[in-house]
């Protein structure tokens, strides 16, 4: 059944989402990751990969098969038209596999991260949204570190993503990560609290989560 509370998480690159996620997760919060559900779908074999494959062509794939995720990245922001293309490859499937594992969840509250859940049509997935924001140095600073994108293509990724006072408008609950880990946590914690309350008022005013 699903979860009589449905948290869609965003925010733009380097925000800190997977941060906020694994503090979630730790306090037994189920959370399912759009980027983990998207390596699925392309991995080598499945549909997906074939059509990246025929549309960016057999360069963008590693020695292993597996795409070259960087790369693709990379040329899905800087080509408004093929992220288009990859994007209408990708989304659906992601989220179809994303409502099978909210389905089968026996849980009073779960988190979905999705980095374009506004953008791509998500936030009739959810329930409320909680955006993870972050000043855009920051996130530029986080994501070089992380994986070695340069500034030039992360800007491009910012530029191509919602507007940040866009998203905070969508934003049902906003988590301010500047890099204070306890401020970051304590944040979580009390939305943790707000959200098993809010679960529990939900399924107390269903007859069918009842039984």
């Amino acid at each position: 059944m699903r979860p009589a509370l449905v948290i869609g998480m965003t925010g733009g690159i380097g925000s800190g989402k997977t941060t906020v996620a694994n503090l979630f997760s730790s306090l037994g919060v189920p959370v399912i990751d759009a980027d983990e559900l998207a390596r699925e779908v392309v991995a080598p074999g499945q549909p997906a990969c074939e059509e990246i494959l025929r549309l960016f062509g057999t360069g963008i794939a590693l020695q292993s098969g597996e795409l070259d995720r960087r790369q693709l990245r990379a040329r899905a922001f800087t080509d408004p038209e093929a992220r288009v293309q990859l994007e209408a490859i990708v989304h659906p499937r992601v989220y179809a596999k994303m409502k099978q594992l909210l389905n089968a969840l026996d849980t009073a509250y779960a988190i979905v991260v999705v980095p374009l859940l506004i953008e791509s049509g998500g936030r009739d997935l959810v329930d409320r949204v909680l955006v993870v924001d972050s000043p855009e140095q920051l996130q530029i600073a986080r994501t070089n570190r992380r994986d070695g994108t340069t500034p030039d293509v992360i800007e491009k990724i910012l530029a191509a993503q919602l507007d940040r006072g866009a998203r905070l408008s969508a934003a049902d609950d906003v988590i301010e990560n500047d890099g204070a880990e306890e401020a970051l946590t304590e944040a979580v914690y009390a939305l943790d609290r707000q959200y098993r309350s809010e679960a529990a008022r939900i399924a107390s005013e269903r007859p069918e989560m009842k039984e």
